[in-house]
């Protein structure tokens, strides 16, 4: 579900990567992909992910963004530190709702 309502940050690394993978230089893959958001990142110019198949596989798997790797980021040591990213992430992903309750009871005891 991210991949089809939600877009990843893109650092240079990720654009590099999936720009090689793709036979596209960086600018080009930058031109063709990505805007600039709110926040001066860039990210996907729509969803769901141009990269996402019909089957729900992604096309630069091996290459996809870091924040694609680390999603849903719930295995932080810090996650108090990203709550508001993880309440964001409970709407759309229902493994990071199903974990979060998983803590609320546990603190509850």
């Amino acid at each position: 579900n991210c991949c089809k309502t939600t877009s990843p940050i893109f650092y240079q690394r990720d654009i590099e990567r999936a720009s090689k993978a793709l036979k596209l230089k960086p600018g080009g893959f930058i031109e063709k992909y990505l805007r600039i958001d709110e926040d001066q990142d860039f990210v996907l110019q729509q969803a769901p992910c141009p990269f996402l198949n019909t089957d729900n596989y992604c096309s630069i798997y091996n290459e996809r963004p870091n924040a694609c790797r680390e999603y849903p980021h719930t295995n932080r040591k810090k996650m108090q530190q990203i709550l508001d990213l993880t309440f964001k992430n409970t709407l759309v992903c229902p493994a990071v709702l199903k974990i979060t309750e998983e803590i609320r009871k546990k603190l509850e005891v």
